[in-house]
């Protein structure tokens, strides 16, 4: 039998109430990100499963492991197409609202955006290598440490994340006294650029750009690197660790997640024929060999 998670986002996850739009595409709102539970759906286990391996195993000390291992940038080297294409063969296991390969998603995010900035190349180009950083699943990663909505570490659970604190019962972290606490291991307003963030494709894309150089606008650079933190803008906690700068952050997040979470639907672009136009902007902002 179905049964509902006790968490405040198991069924209507609040990003909802920041979308205007009574459809995006051909879903309605309230067809997004569903994390009820029922055991007879294997998408639904699939995503469970994903989230409850991750919210056991991502620990302060497990997150810095990985900055470790990843930030070195000497996995492989490959063209920004070269590593899209590597999405082709990606289906995101968190993922409730899509099973198509993660590449149809970066287009239709990318395509959407560009019907609504036609002007705004680097914010086209954004949506199109948003998740890029899930290359990592194809290099020993586990989906759970790669993909998925992210969160802070080293503090305590916020309430509105995927299935709740109740998610993190098996979490070594969730009893240590330096991290469960409000503030846990930080200040107050420290803002989110001292805040440990859970590792995933956000941050380590954020890190990939800057090491190699990309020209995408620091708004991008912001997009790219929140897009997945849910519970801090849509479900707005974390607040007590946020600074001016986050704010106007927010509010770059927020105009990307519309094209993000909203633009997931069956209808699958015409890739290749999309690809000279895409390759323009890759060799404007993100030219050449890049070190992954």
């Amino acid at each position: 039998m179905a049964t509902d998670v006790k968490s405040p986002v198991s069924m209507i996850d609040p990003s909802q109430l920041l979308r205007p739009e009574p459809t995006f595409n051909d879903k309605p709102i309230n067809a997004f990100r569903d994390y009820s539970v029922d055991d007879k759906d294997p998408i639904k286990e699939r995503v469970r499963r994903t989230y409850y391996d991750m919210h056991t195993n991502v620990t302060v000390d497990f997150v810095k492991q990985k900055r470790e291992k990843w930030l070195k940038f000497n996995h492989f080297k490959a063209t920004i197409k070269e590593a899209l294409i590597k999405l082709n063969e990606l289906v995101d296991e968190s993922d409730p609202d899509t099973d198509l390969p993660n590449i149809v998603h970066a287009f239709q995010t990318a395509e959407r955006i560009r019907e609504d900035h036609p002007n705004d190349d680097w914010f086209q180009l954004t949506g199109l290598i948003h998740d890029l950083g899930k290359v990592m699943a194809f290099y020993n990663e586990p989906q759970w440490c790669v993909v998925g909505d992210t969160f802070p570490v080293g503090c305590k659970w916020a309430d509105s994340i995927v299935y709740g604190p109740e998610s993190f019962k098996d979490n070594p972290d969730t009893y240590n006294p330096k991290y469960n606490t409000k503030y846990g291991m930080y200040e107050p307003h420290c803002g989110l650029d001292n805040v440990l963030m859970s590792w995933g494709h956000d941050e380590y894309l954020y890190q990939f750009l800057l090491h190699n150089k990309a020209k995408i606008p620091e708004k991008g650079l912001y997009m790219i690197r929140y897009h997945s933190c849910y519970p801090w803008h849509a479900g707005g906690d974390y607040r007590h660790l946020t600074n001016e700068k986050d704010e106007q952050i927010l509010k770059w997040v927020l105009e990307f997640n519309k094209y993000d979470l909203y633009t997931k639907s069956e209808k699958v672009p015409d890739i290749e024929a999309l690809w000279p136009y895409y390759e323009k902007l890759i060799d404007k902002y993100i030219p050449g060999v890049c070190e992954f």
